[in-house]
């Protein structure tokens, strides 16, 4: 079998994967495909909630039919033990003769024992199959094994000269109805969404997805240093039935938000303001693996600042306020163009009257 095939056949696997984005954590979002005599036969992802993974469910698709056929995955099947039998065994026992593997998976309770296991059963195995495209797609989960934190995307949305609301507040609406539309998509592939408190105060925000006909929702974090923000806000009202985190100071007094459902994550104070790594490494903990920032401006330039930021998506509205509106971005304390963080233009999309452009960091 050619690259060509097997990068075809993985290809399929990885858009499978995609569909669980925002929808398994902890675990990784993983697409299977099972191909025997060259017709897929059965086809899987890692379910809502994160169980069954897929290699299970494109074997229970595929039936008797996956012996001596070749499986494509994008993550190394997992070999340990824990709330279901390992996937190298599941792979094994159908009598799959082949496993076509994009990635390794640097869990240490997997890393390399997968590929052995299956090995050891007489399985051949390739691995490296579209492996640039699986490690962007499985950033988030690899980055919260090896870094202890989450991937974030920082969305902004303003004018051509880089503001987001006028000299009196007035913000709603900049972008279009098209452009909030895709946030909403953008939000609905992220497991947390996150802003800070100054946004709350200000939009009273509800952060939850809408108008896509999707049920399962992000978890929704609040960055505040002494939580100065009413329970009485759409977040607290809701916090029971979408969750609601707080990255806090930790001498922060949260029990009304506590008695609201809320949960706290105590984080270290830096600069005067929460530790931005604190804050990844509380919500890495938890298990989310990929994050939403939606602001506001002090929250933005801090991750920024900290080198937290791993893509940039930019909506830029038609329209000019001028100096005297609201920024996108505090104040960074750049005095060099070569200490200002660095992103490389990944694409620029039309989206309704608005334009995206979507960076990722150099």
């Amino acid at each position: 079998m050619t690259n060509q095939t097997d990068a075809r056949y993985m290809a399929i696997a990885l858009g499978l994967g995609r569909r669980g984005m925002g929808r398994v954590w902890p675990n990784p979002a993983v697409g299977c495909v099972i191909v025997k005599d060259g017709i897929i036969i059965g086809r899987g992802r890692t379910a809502d909630g994160g169980r069954p993974h897929a290699e299970v469910a494109a074997l229970a698709q595929a039936g008797s039919l996956a012996r001596d056929a070749t499986a494509y995955v994008t993550l190394e099947p997992c070999s340990h033990i824990g709330k279901t039998p390992p996937c190298a065994n599941a792979l094994i026992n159908a009598g799959i003769s082949r496993v076509v593997i994009a990635l390794g998976d640097p869990d240490p309770r997997v890393s390399g024992r997968g590929i052995a296991m299956l090995q050891d059963a007489g399985i051949a195995v390739t691995t490296g199959i579209l492996a640039e495209e699986a490690q962007r797609d499985h950033a988030g989960f690899l980055m919260r094994i090896t870094e202890n934190r989450p991937f974030v995307t920082l969305k902004l949305a303003g004018t051509v000269d880089g503001r987001i609301a006028t000299a009196t507040g007035e913000s709603q609406w900049i972008t279009g109805p098209d452009a909030r539309r895709a946030v909403h998509m953008m939000r609905a592939r992220h497991d947390a969404v996150m802003v800070g408190a100054g946004t709350v105060r200000a939009d009273d925000p509800t952060l939850t997805v809408r108008g896509l006909g999707i049920t399962r929702q992000p978890v929704r974090v609040v960055v505040s240093r002494g939580v100065k923000i009413s329970p009485d806000c759409n977040l607290g009202r809701g916090a029971r039935d979408v969750p609601v985190w707080l990255c806090h100071g930790k001498n922060s007094d949260v029990t009304p938000w506590l008695d609201q459902g809320a949960l706290s994550l105590p984080c270290g104070i830096s600069a005067g303001q929460v530790n931005p790594h604190d804050v990844m490494s509380a919500l890495a903990g938890q298990g989310i693996t990929r994050v939403f920032c939606e602001g506001g401006g002090m929250l933005a330039a801090s991750l920024l600042n900290a080198g937290l930021v791993d893509e940039l998506a930019v909506f830029t509205a038609g329209m000019a306020i001028g100096a005297e509106g609201t920024p996108l971005l505090a104040a960074m304390g750049v005095d060099r163009l070569a200490h200002a963080p660095k992103f490389q233009l990944k694409s620029v999309q039309p989206i309704g009257h608005d334009v995206l452009h979507r960076w990722q960091r150099v």
